[in-house]
């Protein structure tokens, strides 16, 4: 049966590198793809966001290194992990570059393809379940929903500088993004809610942070963009988590899935005769 699923799959040759998505945190989230790789590679460079079990798929004798960056600890630069892909090729191995999430959104994935074109190393891209969608379905909320939102922002909280992003249009994502999606915001989330209320958000506007989506670490803190900070700080959550505003965080009331399972009754009517503003 493995034989078959495999089946007409590319094989990851020696002396290129595949930059693969490995999903937010559930292994079973891994694609066929994905999980393909994971059974080649000679050496596995992955993420500190790389769940654990998804390792363990790795071929017997498969080198596993650590090359995670996490925001306020100490890392190595992407610089330097960008030309250990090349090292690795060019010594003839089958180079597996696992990464949480999705490579191209916010995974710093172009960064590295890019060194690997300019060193002549051959690659591919395999996308995975960014945790902006796949995180927050696992917390019960929707990116988009017809009679909430025909639009989604995604934006990261912070810059290669470690600072909320000034090039951001706050007032025009504040005013024009019915629902706002965030990767690496929970350090900054203060400014960043109060960039969105000076935008004209409402400070009564839904909020959910999702932190270690998608694992059974899952936790789901539930709040408003004025209560955002004090709430965080309160709660002693950290990251990683995605960050969600808009009305769609009202779904998770009844699209909890997670905790109906656990024995939450879901409500009928998470809107509760709320007046929504983008019909269609």
């Amino acid at each position: 049966m493995t034989d078959a699923i495999f089946a007409g799959l590319p094989e990851l040759e020696p002396g290129s590198v595949w930059l693969v998505g490995a999903g937010p945190g559930d292994p079973g989230l891994l694609t066929l793809h994905a999980a393909n790789a994971l059974r080649q590679a000679d050496v596995i460079v992955h993420d500190a966001l790389v769940n654990g079990d998804c390792l363990k798929l790795a071929k017997p004798g498969a080198a596993l290194e650590f090359a995670g960056k996490r925001g306020g600890k100490p890392s190595p630069k992407q610089r330097d992990i960008s030309l250990r892909l090349v090292e690795l090729a060019r010594a003839g191995n089958r180079v597996l570059r696992l990464k949480g999430g999705d490579p191209f959104v916010f995974g710093r994935g172009g960064e590295e393809a890019l060194t690997l074109v300019e060193h002549g190393i051959p690659f591919r891209i395999v996308p995975g379940i960014t945790a902006g969608i796949g995180g927050l379905a696992y917390a019960g909320i929707p990116v988009t929903h017809r009679e909430v939102n025909h639009a989604v922002t995604f934006l990261t909280g912070h810059d290669s500088s470690g600072v909320v992003p000034d090039r951001i249009n706050w007032e025009g994502i504040a005013k024009g993004s019915p629902v706002i999606v965030m990767y690496m915001a929970m350090k900054h989330i203060g400014q960043i809610a109060a960039n969105l209320i000076a935008g004209g958000r409402s400070p009564e506007e839904p909020v959910a942070f999702v932190c270690n989506a998608a694992t059974p670490e899952q936790v789901v803190l539930e709040t408003t963009l004025s209560r955002a900070e004090a709430d965080v700080a309160a709660s002693g959550l950290e990251p990683p988590a995605i960050v969600v505003v808009g009305e769609v965080v009202r779904l998770r009331a009844a699209l909890d899935w997670l905790g109906a399972l656990d024995g939450r009754v879901p409500a009928a009517d998470p809107f509760a005769n709320r007046v929504l503003r983008d019909r269609a």
